[in-house]
């Protein structure tokens, strides 16, 4: 099974703690989308932006969270994400967060996309992403 994986660095803001001083949960979301983000133009080398100016978008359709361990102002993290095809027309992301250093972990878990028209309609993957990703993933090996 063809899959892509990116790595990215990720220092935790001020704006994302909360009175107990580590990262809000909610957090967590917004980081994997930023990972996504960037696995995308990294690996496939085309922005969400740029998808979706083709008609085809990425809605989130499940969300699995697990929070392993604490985050704080200014700690530099590791976010790693792993997409692969799950079924025929959906995308799947698994992300890790670690702390950078240590390694110790953050948090964990997936976010799973349903490929769409600009409707909302789901659609089948086109087959210029199907290919697109099918080269990268064995740029990868």
């Amino acid at each position: 099974m063809n899959k892509l994986s990116h790595e990215l660095p990720l220092r935790v803001r001020y704006s994302e703690t909360d009175q107990m001083g580590t990262f809000y949960n909610s957090r967590v979301l917004e980081w994997f989308e930023c990972s996504r983000s960037e696995l995308m133009r990294d690996k496939l080398h085309m922005s969400y932006a740029a998808c979706e100016a083709k008609g085809v978008f990425l809605p989130l359709v499940q969300a699995h969270l697990d929070f392993q361990g604490g985050a704080r102002y200014d700690d530099l993290l590791r976010i790693v994400s792993v997409v692969r095809f799950e079924g025929r027309a959906r995308l799947r992301f698994d992300v890790t967060i670690n702390h950078h250093e240590t390694a110790a972990p953050v948090a964990s878990g997936h976010t799973l996309h349903a490929f769409t028209d600009n409707g909302g309609k789901p659609i089948r993957p086109p087959a210029w992403f199907v290919e697109m990703f099918n080269q990268a993933a064995a740029a990868e090996k």
